[in-house]
């Protein structure tokens, strides 16, 4: 397993008003590790993403000693298995380390993009995004239930999803 090394090199490519940038960030601030943050104008994309993410050519990007890692959900999940101190996902058991996962990738897949959908399209479209919208935040508020976090008690990788 791998661990900080004061030698480590850690970049953040960001764009600050960026919830998905927002989420690494704070992984990286509960882990404590030392980065600089370099500011993209999505308009105007540097060649240092457009070299580091040609897929899709967004940020968030972390960039650990050159090697570049992407898509913010991706990128907790590098942070959490190279920084291993302070676990962010739940560390010895699979079936709640895949459920943590599965409800990350739901806020991703349906809260983000329904939420978009609810400020872009006008009319009845936009009533039954409003719709699809409270129905998603139900469902996720039936799996918190009582919990102060999903997972249980402490700030954890579910968590970062919402941000």
């Amino acid at each position: 397993m791998a661990h900080h090394q004061e030698q480590d090199n850690v970049v953040l490519l960001d764009f600050w008003p960026s919830s998905f940038a927002m989420r690494v960030k704070i992984a990286l601030a509960e882990k404590g590790i030392a980065y600089e943050c370099k500011q993209e104008n999505l308009q105007a994309k540097s060649s240092l993403l457009l070299e580091k993410n040609p897929v899709h050519k967004k940020i968030p990007v972390l960039i650990h000693n050159g090697k570049p890692i992407c898509e913010s959900l991706n990128i907790v999940q590098y942070i959490d298995e190279t920084w291993n101190h302070e676990p962010l996902l739940p560390p010895s058991d699979p079936y709640q380390r895949s459920q943590a996962r599965f409800w990350g990738d739901y806020i991703d897949k349906n809260v983000y993009s329904i939420g978009h959908k609810v400020w872009t399209v006008k009319g009845k479209e936009q009533e039954e995004g409003k719709k699809e919208f409270i129905e998603c935040l139900k469902r996720l508020e039936g799996e918190l239930g009582e919990k102060a976090y999903f997972g249980g008690e402490k700030l954890g990788y579910v968590t970062w999803t919402w941000l």
